[in-house]
């Protein structure tokens, strides 16, 4: 009852206010301290969620007064926003901070950063605290909204800075945002996690759920499609359980009504769903307004009881799939489904992981992301044996990927001479002259066409199926 009774922490306009304080006095610094304009290399790993933060860190590395580059060694600023979800995303990290060792001797005057969820575990800011001493600045993914703070200290100061508050998080509004693409738009809902699954260290690193006063959500959206975005993806570690702890509550799927109704031309995704939270009301509202995208990605992680139970996931493989054969009777072949799957979860044998096989063949996913299960230090996963070996768990693996390779290709078939109507996002890779365009059902569907199509919605009509990507062409006026 005391959680459901719990106000989202919020950021006050007096703390916003001093941040801004602070741009001007950074941005005075920088100017004294550099001839020219100094450049920025904001470097992201990880979900959108990490994406949508180095937006804001850029915006107010904008408004202090840096330019941008993705070339390191032109930058007198270099921030890292990193990410804990899997080992090898921490290697590439510590990989890479490694690299400009020689560039900071060399270059005194920069700045060197670390952010994000792998700064907010202890073990990590020590190692990088240790073994790591150029960098001048680590902070958490708490206290994103006081980087103008944080970074005048670290010019002004002649010691390091981290600050990594172990806390829950508050909602930041009024955060200035820089964002990658002027058609289309990361758009946070909410924040943190309360599920615990056992093997993910989110929860940790990210804090407990705290959503975005709906009101603000829907300004935000407003905002974003009178400037010309034509898709917009709102973002949680779990949209399903948006506004449970606001005043009133507010369900997930009555914040897509309200940006549904907004007048213009766009599409609404959504992203990361969590089955024990998916309801009917959702799939409901996905298959009645036409402006929000029939792609339901939700994750079931394992098709087996006793490992979900393991997992701490809260559902069963019937409710999973009572929530997806709904979400077909509902929206018919203009579905989309796709999921993330755990292989080798500790514990789990051969038998079990068949029952996973069974379920993608039953399901037909358009696609899938697959992961071999990675121990993150401080999950309960961590500590439960784990006899199978990494050799073992390669084969399976290999077995589910063959499977879905086999599912998506005859899937594919059935799109042959469609014309769907699609958002055109970027360069395509069959070839020079294409460009590629993703379907209300997220399908990727590549054709020739000229660049000045890109951040339009064309009608295109599929002439060759392929594996994972349609060849198509664009339907004459």
């Amino acid at each position: 009852m005391e959680e459901n009774k719990r106000k989202t922490a919020v950021v006050s306009e007096n703390e916003i206010k001093k941040q801004q304080e602070f741009c001007k006095k950074t941005a005075s610094v920088i100017s004294k301290r550099y001839a020219e304009k100094p450049l920025a290399c904001v470097v992201t790993y990880g979900c959108q969620q990490n994406v949508a933060d180095s937006e804001h860190i850029k915006g107010m590395l904008n408004q202090i007064g840096y330019g941008f580059t993705e070339n390191r060694t032109e930058a007198k600023l270099i921030i890292f926003n990193t990410c804990a979800v899997r080992e090898h995303a921490e290697d590439r990290v510590f990989g890479n901070v490694g690299m400009l060792k020689s560039y900071k001797r060399e270059n005194p005057d920069v700045i060197i950063a670390c952010c994000g969820c792998m700064m907010q575990q202890q073990h990590i800011a020590d190692k990088i605290k240790q073994s790591f001493p150029f960098v001048d600045l680590v902070f958490g993914t708490h206290v994103v909204y006081r980087l103008p703070e944080l970074l005048y200290a670290a010019l002004t100061r002649k010691k390091r800075v981290f600050e990594l508050p172990d806390m829950d998080g508050a909602i930041a509004e009024g955060v200035p945002v820089l964002r990658d693409n002027d058609k289309k738009a990361w758009l946070p809902i909410m924040y943190g996690c309360n599920n615990f699954c056992s093997y993910c260290i989110v929860p940790y690193v990210r804090g407990r759920e705290r959503s975005r006063e709906a009101a603000d959500v829907i300004a935000e959206a407003k905002e974003l499609i009178e400037s010309g975005y034509k898709e917009i993806t709102l973002l949680g570690q779990n949209v399903n359980s948006y506004g449970k702890d606001l005043s009133p509550k507010v369900s997930f799927a009555e914040l897509l009504q309200k940006i549904a109704k907004l007048d213009g031309d766009f599409r609404i995704r959504f992203m990361t769903s969590h089955p024990k939270d998916c309801t009917k009301e959702l799939i409901d509202t996905m298959a009645e307004y036409e402006k929000i995208a029939k792609h339901l990605h939700l994750p079931f992680q394992s098709g087996n009881n006793r490992v979900l139970k393991a997992m701490n996931r809260h559902y069963d493989r019937e409710k999973y799939l009572e929530l997806i054969n709904y979400a077909k009777e509902k929206m018919g072949d203009a579905l989309s489904l796709t999921s993330d799957i755990i292989v080798g979860f500790p514990g789990e044998t051969y038998e079990e992981f068949k029952d996973t096989l069974s379920l993608v063949e039953e399901v037909k996913f358009t696609s899938l992301f697959t992961f071999i299960y990675s121990p993150r230090k401080g999950t309960p996963a961590a500590e439960m044996p784990d006899p199978v070996s990494a050799e073992e768990k390669g084969k399976w693996f290999k077995e589910l990927t063959d499977l879905q390779e086999k599912i998506s290709a005859e899937n594919m078939k059935k799109y042959k001479d469609k014309v769907f109507k699609c958002f055109v996002y970027g360069k395509g890779k069959l070839g020079d002259n294409y460009i590629a365009a993703r379907t209300d059902g997220n399908l990727i569907i590549e054709f020739e066409g000229s660049d000045n199509l890109i951040g339009t919605f064309q009608k295109i009509k599929v002439t060759e199926p392929l594996t994972y990507v349609l060849k198509g062409e664009k339907e004459r006026n």
